[in-house]
């Protein structure tokens, strides 16, 4: 299968604190900076657990991966002899379940970004440290060399590769969540958008689409209001109190969503997806390396020894996340254009 589509149509297929107090407790995690909530993994030679202290968002399976010498070799001297591989994680304050958010022990953090670098440097031969940071401290992070690489939902676009590189690993598929009384649905049609009330996450790619919708509308006469929340718990509760009609967002953490409230009376639903690269390329998310670093290479072919020797499946199946697969990690893939349009 192709990891790029041109898409006619993508339709397809934290937490109030009221509906599920037990998994809010877990996705609290300290600091505000760039080092916050660091865990250096200490797994058994030769394994990762991934799903650990998941808290129900994932099953706990262990995978066996080991050193792959030839791809090590490929690795920067510097980060080689450094023995550890510098995860950087953008989930505080709250967290986005099952991507990323700190585990049901109160201190580890989980999800299915931070076990992919888990992964990925077991093929390395390195520990996995993991910093957890808010979303903009993430990129000041690699900027900085405070991380190597970072595994947190980061989208390729034209716009980052001025600054980063990146190796992908999944598809990039985003979704409008409504109550499921609702009845207003996408389908596709950013004019479908005139009139309502849309959250979204700053700083995202998807906040450039969706600001490039309002754009179109005010030139058509029509109103999109775009609000912004801290976290996605105070997003789903401004939803369910009707402050906003929808939010946009990576749908694997709104699908995850409808399923913990689906017996609430805060049920939701999703109202339709579409591609993280705009209408006509499958958006894809990458591992993310400061440019010229020499590590997207190495990235890729790890990832792709996680492909073929089937670990990668296990991986996205411990997530129920086999939806969003692709046939191969690909070093800068074309991603979302300058000019979305």
């Amino acid at each position: 299968m192709s990891t790029h589509i041109t898409r006619r149509s993508l339709i397809r297929g934290i937490t109030a604190a009221t509906a599920v107090a037990s998994l809010a407790t877990g996705l609290a995690a300290c600091g505000g900076n760039s080092d916050a909530a660091t865990t250096t993994d200490s797994t058994k030679s030769g394994t990762v657990v991934v799903g650990r202290v998941s808290n129900g968002a994932a099953t706990q399976t262990t995978i066996k991966v080991s050193e792959v010498k030839s791809i090590s070799a490929e690795l920067p001297a510097a980060l080689k002899k450094s023995g550890t591989l510098e995860i950087g994680i953008g989930a505080l304050p709250a967290g986005f379940p099952p991507l990323a958010y700190v585990g049901d022990d109160q201190k580890t953090l989980t999800g299915s970004e931070p076990d992919l670098g888990r992964l990925v440097a077991a093929v390395f031969g390195l520990k996995a440290e993991v910093k957890n940071s808010t979303w903009e401290n993430l990129f000041v992070g690699i900027d900085s060399g405070k991380v190597d690489v970072a595994f947190s939902n980061v989208t390729d676009t034209e716009e980052r590769k001025k600054k980063y590189e990146f190796a992908s690993y999944r598809q990039d598929n985003l979704a409008f969540i409504v109550p499921k009384k609702s009845t207003w649905n996408f389908d596709g049609n950013y004019e479908n958008l005139a009139g309502k009330t849309v959250a979204v996450g700053s700083g995202t790619n998807q906040e450039k689409i969706l600001l490039e919708w309002k754009d179109k509308l005010a030139k058509e006469g029509k109103k999109l209001t775009v609000k912004y929340f801290q976290d996605s718990t105070s997003t789903f509760l401004a939803l369910n109190s009707g402050k906003i009609d929808a939010s946009f967002g990576p749908n694997p953490g709104f699908a995850y969503h409808n399923r913990q409230v689906a017996n609430t009376p805060n049920a939701t639903r999703t109202a339709g997806t579409y591609s993280g690269a705009g209408a006509s390329l499958q958006g894809l998310i990458a591992a993310t390396a400061k440019k010229d670093s020499g590590l997207a290479k190495p990235l890729a072919d790890a990832i792709n020894y996680l492909i073929k020797n089937g670990q990668y499946a296990e991986w996205l199946k411990a997530y129920n996340l086999s939806n969003e697969a692709v046939a191969k990690s690909e070093v800068n893939p074309p991603g979302l254009p300058l000019d979305n349009s």
